[in-house]
């Protein structure tokens, strides 16, 4: 056995570190080292969201959600596609494509229930994903984004999706929610603005 060792050890050591480098690689695309968030939010505009304005909006629903998938903590995931300023050139319309398929397959994949926007009306009209009031799907022909959204700071626009089918968001009972409070709250203040 020693004389094994001897002559192999460098293989066993490589063999090990490529196995362990393997299963990082594999789980951290997989998701195994990542903590899964409770919610996310689709932030849809032409600049990114500085970090203090991010910070507020996922501590806004920090203090809204709960731990609904019990691992311990609560954790708002802000998924950006960010379009840019259109300069017409080539790497700006491939980056433009680029962000609008992974806003394509965040819609595919359900993953984001509530969509913050600068621009709510384009987004209807690109996408037709904003629920009505009542969280029911708009009629085929209302690219309307008007009663679908909430004003939020920062001249922000705050909408939910609706689903076609019956292939939902995880969690989207208790995101609908947390909509119908923000709604909620959206009331009185106009209501105390109006006075």
């Amino acid at each position: 056995m020693k004389n094994w060792w001897y002559y192999h050890k460098w293989y066993v050591i490589c063999g090990v570190i490529l196995f362990f480098a393997a299963i990082d690689i594999i789980g951290n695309n997989l998701g195994w080292f990542k903590d899964t968030p409770d919610l996310q939010i689709a932030y849809i505009g032409d600049t990114p969201l500085p970090e203090d304005t991010a910070a507020s909006i996922e501590d806004t629903f920090v203090s809204l959600a709960e731990d609904y998938n019990q691992d311990g903590t609560v954790l708002i995931e802000i998924n950006q596609y960010v379009t840019g300023a259109s300069t017409g050139d080539a790497e700006s319309l491939s980056y433009q494509q680029a962000v609008e398929i992974a806003l394509i397959g965040d819609i595919e994949d359900r993953a984001s229930y509530f969509f913050l926007m600068e621009n709510p009306g384009k987004v209807q009209r690109e996408f037709q994903i904003l629920a009505m009031p009542d969280g029911s799907c708009p009629d085929e022909y209302d690219f309307s984004a008007e009663g679908k959204v909430i004003p939020w700071d920062f001249g922000l626009y705050l909408g939910r999706r609706c689903f076609y089918n019956e292939k939902r968001t995880l969690y989207a009972d208790e995101c609908s929610q947390i909509w119908d409070t923000l709604q909620t709250e959206q009331s009185l203040l106009q209501e105390v603005e109006r006075k």
